[in-house]
């Protein structure tokens, strides 16, 4: 690490301790050369993820769009706020861990309805209808039939 007074290639850790809820570490470091002391941060690089619509279109994978959709499905409903963080984590890791850096809004939309059909089956069928935008009340019906007998 270079010493910001002398310019110095070489420092030693004098000591790490982690910092912004274990996102970061920081690290007092010492400069070999002038014996100064100063402090850095390191933290993990993360790789946006993009989402590819349906129209083929490209945005950046929104955590709070994703979120807000499950909120929307849980409107007057039973489910505490923490549930829905707690699923909104679920589907994230699961995207971040199964993709590399591009993931179809499909696939997030099948993550939140497998979330929210263990959660609330009235939530599910929400979001679902708006999901999979039902034609007509014939295949509203299939799907909440699937739903009836996947128990």
């Amino acid at each position: 690490m270079k010493c910001p007074y002398c310019g110095y290639q070489d420092s030693k850790v004098i000591d790490s301790r982690s910092a912004d809820d274990d996102e970061k570490i920081r690290r007092r470091r010492e400069c070999i050369q002038c014996r100064k002391r100063f402090t850095t941060y390191e933290a993990v690089e993360y790789i946006p993820l993009m989402v590819i619509k349906r129209d083929n279109s490209r945005e950046a994978f929104s955590r709070e769009k994703l979120c807000s959709g499950i909120l929307r499905a849980c409107e007057k409903r039973p489910v505490p706020m923490q549930s829905i963080e707690e699923m909104v984590n679920r589907i994230e890791r699961k995207i971040q861990n199964s993709f590399d850096r591009e993931v179809t809004s499909d696939i997030i939309g099948e993550y939140a309805m497998e979330e929210l059909k263990k959660t609330d089956e009235v939530a599910y069928v929400r979001f679902a209808s708006v999901y999979r935008q039902f034609k007509d009340i014939n295949t509203f019906m299939d799907e909440l039939n699937k739903l009836l007998h996947s128990d």
